[in-house]
């Protein structure tokens, strides 16, 4: 998920927002504006309904950040690394380099999830009951705390619900691994069930469309599309990194690459390297050979001829901080959840001092996968299995 503006470093954790977020924002406060609060307070005027909505919307946009940020810091304390936190349309996403390595650890960053919502849900239903009582704060604040009550229960319960990508789906993934010694079967059982409850609450939300009135049934079809896609993706790519554990970077990165100054100009570059060779990606390097942006065919595409004489690939290429890299020694199994957004699916290999040596692209990753060895490869054995005999 790509990021549109960052938010700083929270404990250390970058966060952003996609602008995916206003509409969160939106939609939270005119159902509020509109529907709700007249129904509660209804001597209100609309400035007070509408003020009251915007501070509500803003700090359940708060609360979920709050939720993604129990998970960061639960798996960094598990080992694993954390690149970032996105809040977007749906929800939030904290980004993880790698998986947890034992149930236990992913038991544990799954379920921190909804405890986190659920006892922001109590916070707020004491906020609610000690705003009734005060008289400083007054209604609007037992309107703003007593949605976000219920709101974070909800959003805790339905986040429960055993269905990857929720985070019950993360609980029932780790259950049935502990339980199995079998991630990649759990896994897979977790997807399924995420896709038929994808499924039904696209279902569901049609029906209302059809047969009640408002959008709720648009918002629950929307949800549902979104669990069907993710929860048919974590499918496949449980199915390829099976095939493709142990496999290291170097194995599958292409280290015929070329180059380019950041300086230089699209026009240019065309008519020099584009032309005259068939690579669709080109890392922008400084002096020192460290990567400095990523020019991809289909950005350098997108100038207008007649802008190209005056453009500097630099100002068409991903940030740096935008491409995903790696090492050459890291399992691509790692490198696979970060291949995504602005790169166009690519990501950049650099040595130990930051130097572009190589990229990885989907082709790659796809041509190793047809030709991988279908032996077993399980990166999670069964509890006793001697690892010494695993190849």
């Amino acid at each position: 998920m790509r990021t549109t503006l960052g938010l700083g470093r929270w404990f250390g954790i970058p966060v952003g927002v996609n602008i995916g977020v206003l509409v969160i924002i939106l939609l939270v406060g005119l159902g509020l504006t509109y529907g709700v609060f007249p129904i509660w307070f209804p001597d209100w005027s609309f400035t007070a309904h509408a003020l009251a909505a915007l501070v509500a919307a803003l700090l359940l946009v708060f609360s979920i950040l709050v939720h993604e940020l129990s998970h960061a810091l639960v798996a960094r304390a598990m080992g694993v690394e954390i690149e970032g936190i996105t809040l977007w349309l749906l929800g939030g996403v904290a980004q993880m380099r790698g998986e947890p390595t034992t149930p236990r650890s992913d038991l544990a960053i799954a379920a921190v999830g909804p405890a986190t919502s659920l006892g922001l849900g109590i916070v707020f239903g004491i906020l609610t009951g000690a705003a009734g009582v005060i008289p400083i704060w007054g209604e609007p604040a037992v309107a703003v705390f007593g949605f976000l009550a219920s709101a974070n229960i909800i959003l805790a319960v339905f986040n429960l619900l055993p269905a990857a990508p929720l985070d019950g789906g993360r609980v029932l993934r780790a259950a049935l691994w502990w339980g199995t010694g079998d991630r990649a079967r759990a896994a897979t059982i977790s997807a399924r069930a995420g896709r038929f409850l994808g499924l039904a609450l696209i279902g569901l939300g049609i029906a209302q469309l059809l047969f009640l009135a408002g959008i709720g049934g648009l918002w629950l079809a929307l949800i549902g599309l979104f669990m069907v896609h993710a929860a048919s993706a974590e499918e496949e790519q449980v199915r390829l990194g099976a095939r493709l554990h142990g496999v290291r970077v170097r194995e599958v990165m292409s280290n015929s690459l070329v180059t380019a100054p950041p300086q230089a100009s699209v026009a240019e570059f065309i008519g020099d390297v584009v032309l005259r060779h068939r690579f669709s990606t080109y890392p922008l390097v400084d002096e020192y050979g460290r990567l400095s942006g990523l020019a991809t065919l289909n950005r350098i595409r997108s100038v207008p001829a007649d802008r190209r004489a005056d453009t500097r690939l630099e100002e068409i290429a991903c940030a740096p901080e935008e491409v995903p890299t790696a090492t050459a020694d890291e399992p691509i199994t790692e490198l696979l959840s970060r291949m995504y957004g602005c790169s166009d699916g690519r990501a950049v290999v650099l040595d130990e001092v930051g130097r572009v040596i190589g990229v990885v692209s989907p082709t790659d990753i796809s041509r190793l996968a047809l030709a991988a060895d279908l032996r077993a490869a399980d990166p999670y054995p069964p509890r006793g299995a001697d690892l010494n005999t695993r190849r």
